[in-house]
């Protein structure tokens, strides 16, 4: 069998391939004229830096992801804020103990605020908080593991269950993104 791919051509020397280009040098030797290629001549295809002196049109379409992704994460933090002050609130619709009372109320207050800091910080322009979005979600698996634990029955049980899943499951992207727009951030601010 043939390899298709094959290069059948011999290698040329250095020289040789300077004097096809008209690249040599006075001496006779060959010119190092591919030293001069210029950071500007060169496009390593991440968008940043290429062009120092014209606008990248790759800048557009990654100013036009960040966009989304903020819009996206400021409903989410809206929302995750909404499902914490239900988690705190539905204690007082629903016939409770003290013990339920309690971990619905501080649990479902410290994630609507939590939520709603970093709905803040990304109406402020500021990067959402890694940490502040996996503290929420951690607290969504305890408002998940808590109904059995705490020994709540009806209707709470339900409500406590479905709004620790949602905040977990919602604060964990948030966390996700958030993290996905760091290293963006990071990457083409190094270059």
């Amino acid at each position: 069998m043939t390899d298709s791919n094959k290069d059948d051509r011999e290698p040329r020397s250095a020289h040789e391939s300077a004097n096809d280009l008209g690249r040599e040098s006075h001496t006779g030797a060959p010119s190092d004229d591919a030293d001069t290629i210029t950071a500007a001549d060169v496009d390593s295809g991440t968008g940043v830096g290429d062009r120092p002196d014209r606008r990248d049109p790759r800048d557009e379409s990654t100013a036009i992801a960040d966009e989304e992704r903020r819009r996206k994460t400021s409903v989410l933090s809206i929302v995750i804020a909404a499902l914490g002050v239900w988690a705190a609130v539905s204690v007082l619709a629903f016939d409770t103990g003290a013990a339920a009372l309690w971990n619905n109320l501080l649990a479902g207050a410290f994630v609507a605020i939590a939520a709603g800091y970093n709905f803040y910080r990304l109406s402020n322009d500021i990067p959402l908080s890694i940490g502040v979005a996996s503290l929420v979600a951690i607290l969504g698996i305890w408002l998940i593991i808590s109904p059995a634990l705490l020994e709540m029955t009806g209707m709470l049980f339900w409500s406590t269950l479905g709004a620790g899943l949602l905040i977990a499951a919602l604060a964990g992207y948030n966390a996700y993104e958030a993290r996905g727009a760091r290293r963006v951030a990071t990457e083409s601010t190094r270059a």
